[in-house]
């Protein structure tokens, strides 16, 4: 998208299948051509959504403000995160967001009001090492570096060591400072490897730091699981079923955008403000897979995680009282109808 081009310009371009937004006045729901205006509205028009930057890999969730809006919300409202997403969720900071499934799960507490609604993407975690590491096998009492706050990025890298026969506990020796980034820890080679996501991954790669152990966009068994996930609080989702609805919609209509505009999109994130480097936008959009979300089976990554992390000691839950506890496929099945493309 030229840099002069304005938000209705671009919104007047997006296509997502066979829907289509012109001047927000209507929206189609995909092939078969129905209107929203045959739903009812949304019980509720205001939704506070997460903001997290400079996390690129959510972006469909940066982009939906004006497809949300066509759904009939008029209060959208981003919050900064300052918290692990789950606590947000749960503690009513946040009413929807993207989050990393296994952080997700392995955070879960007895009764932990929240809700799984349909996967977005595979592949924007990357397990970075120097060159002195050449495998995950090579781990062995080396140090690894990840945040509290992110929990995904100790029980991914403990998961991939154990595939490989590593004792996490016992073989890797964690560096786990909450005030320090690892990523800073990683460039002054304090520690020698971290779990990375866009935009430090290409930024690492830019500078020719380090390289890729464990790319989980193409190697197995990671690549064949969401990493990236919708989810709701639970009362929302409950309480609020057209807006639920609704809401999905728009979220998935995004995520087809980011796939077939990445462009455009990677230029929209800029200007309203949420990541600041084009190039980092743009090449994180073109790699990831965006348009699996019609495909990929959200219950099997689900099942998948949790198993893993069950056995490893990172949840006691089981994958059945997860997925009967934490997760609603109906919105997704209804839309992935709707979206055809």
């Amino acid at each position: 998208m030229p840099f002069g081009q304005s938000r209705r310009s671009f919104l007047s371009q997006v296509t997502t299948g066979a829907a289509g937004l012109s001047g927000l006045a209507a929206v189609g729901l995909g092939s078969g051509g129905i209107s929203l205006a045959a739903e009812p509205p949304p019980e509720i028009t205001t939704v506070t959504l997460e903001k997290d930057p400079p996390a690129i890999c959510i972006a469909p969730e940066y982009v939906a403000e004006d497809l949300l809006r066509a759904e009939g919300f008029t209060d959208i409202r981003y919050r900064a995160r300052d918290a692990d997403t789950t606590l947000e969720l749960a503690h009513n900071q946040v009413d929807w967001t993207f989050v990393v499934a296994p952080n997700l799960i392995a955070n879960l507490g007895a009764g932990a009001p929240i809700t799984l609604l349909a996967g977005v993407h595979i592949g924007c975690l990357e397990l970075i090492a120097h060159d002195h590491v050449r495998s995950i096998a090579g781990l062995k009492g080396k140090t690894v570096g990840w945040s509290p706050s992110f929990v995904a990025s100790k029980a991914l890298v403990a998961l991939m060591a154990k595939f490989v026969g590593l004792d996490p506990d016992k073989d890797i020796n964690w560096v786990d400072d909450s005030k320090a980034d690892p990523k800073a820890l990683f460039i002054d080679r304090q520690i020698d490897a971290f779990l990375s996501s866009p935009p430090e991954t290409s930024e690492l790669r830019a500078r020719g730091i380090g390289h890729s152990l464990v790319n989980s966009a193409t190697d197995r068994p990671w690549s064949q699981y969401y990493c990236c996930m919708v989810a709701s609080r639970t009362e929302f989702v409950q309480k609020y079923p057209i807006a639920s609805k609704r809401i999905l919609r728009a979220f998935l209509k995004a995520t087809d955008l980011c796939a077939s505009e990445p462009e455009r999109v990677a230029r929209l994130m800029v200007e309203r403000g949420f990541t600041a480097r084009y190039e980092y936008n743009l090449q994180t959009l073109q790699e990831l897979p965006y348009g699996v979300w019609r495909d990929y089976d959200p219950e099997d990554s689900v099942r998948f995680f949790a198993l893993r992390l069950n056995e490893a000691g990172f949840t006691k839950f089981t994958p059945d009282r997860i997925i009967a506890e934490h997760t609603n496929w109906r919105f997704l099945n209804e839309l992935k109808h709707e979206l055809k493309t």
